[in-house]
């Protein structure tokens, strides 16, 4: 019996949502609700449009619900971590926070929101712990808080289970996203032996899927390391050649432009890379998004120039 990772689009989906009392065990192990202030019951709602962060398209799954006493709650996983997605997500709650009031309503009616960000990377490296609690609270006596938003920020590759017997729910959905992989074929008793993790890992074995859904699931894996590679090339050479040619200016005004001269060739070296990986010229225009035009001038260098290519980007 083979399973595939939870963390996927796909699988997550699957799991979180489609089955609200997964969810809602799921919500209730991971959350700081107040003693007594578990959720009862969810139900769905639609995702929301919110900025999307050039780029990144794909490693960005959420799911979003509210319960029986109305507070709401968004579930993000995102598989690689940059500066904004932590904007991202205060201004999603917000506007989820907000959007509750009509003109009906008063303010007093408006119920809390919780924001739980999965993240598939480590983005704190100086701080040891895995879980990460924000309020809004007073800088001087922290006991005192305005209600509303809170957030929570999980980083997943450093949580390590002490004592990889403990039956505690909150350890064993962490042991559900980080042990089980692509292709994982042994399970931990103490997994099987749970209820609601032994249901959410009958959802994710690969037999369960159909070989239209299996080429979902490796597509989104495909999409997640494009954007990896685009994204952190791109910082990577246009912040390289952008020092660069700032340094030759000598001056604040030929620094600047020399940055975003840097960071523009090297943006366009990485969508060269990609295309070599014979990547359509349809699919680096969805996972850049960027102009039609600019990936095809692109792809005509790339066949007029071949390995050269680089060598005239000026054209573009």
């Amino acid at each position: 019996m083979r399973y595939l990772d939870p963390k996927n689009d796909l699988t997550f989906k699957k799991v979180f949502g489609q089955h609200p009392h997964l969810l809602k065990s799921f919500l209730n192990a991971m959350l700081p609700l107040p003693e007594g202030e578990y959720i009862e019951s969810l139900e769905y709602l639609p995702a929301e449009l919110v900025p999307q962060i050039p780029l990144l398209k794909y490693s960005i799954v959420d799911v979003r619900c509210k319960d029986n006493k109305g507070r709401q709650f968004i579930v993000e996983m995102q598989m690689f971590w940059t500066d904004s997605f932590k904007h991202r997500i205060v201004f999603n709650a917000a506007k989820t926070y907000v959007m509750q009031l009509d003109k009906a309503e008063k303010f007093h009616s408006l119920q809390p929101v919780y924001a739980l960000c999965l993240v598939n990377e480590i983005f704190e490296p100086q701080l040891e712990q895995f879980y990460h609690h924000y309020q809004i609270v007073h800088v001087e006596d922290m006991k005192k808080q305005l209600e509303g938003l809170e957030f929570v920020f999980i980083e997943l590759p450093k949580f390590k289970a002490q004592n990889v017997s403990e039956k505690k729910l909150q350890v064993l959905w962490l042991r559900y996203l980080t042990e089980i992989k692509d292709g994982t074929v042994l399970v931990n008793e103490a997994l099987l032996q749970t209820p609601e993790i032994k249901e959410a890992l009958d959802f994710i074995q690969e037999s369960a899927f159909s070989k239209g859904e299996l080429e979902t699931y490796d597509r989104y894996w495909d999409s997640v390391r494009c954007e990896k590679t685009l994204y952190y090339d791109a910082e990577y050479k246009g912040r390289a050649e952008g020092r660069a040619e700032g340094r030759a200016e000598g001056r604040a005004e030929g620094r600047a432009e020399g940055r975003a001269e840097g960071e523009k060739i090297g943006f366009l070296k990485t969508l060269l890379y990609t295309l070599r990986k014979r990547k359509s010229i349809k699919e680096v225009t969805n996972f850049a998004d960027i102009p039609l035009e600019t990936v095809e001038k692109l792809a005509n260098l790339l066949k007029k120039y071949g390995d050269k290519a680089e060598e005239h980007l000026d054209e573009i």
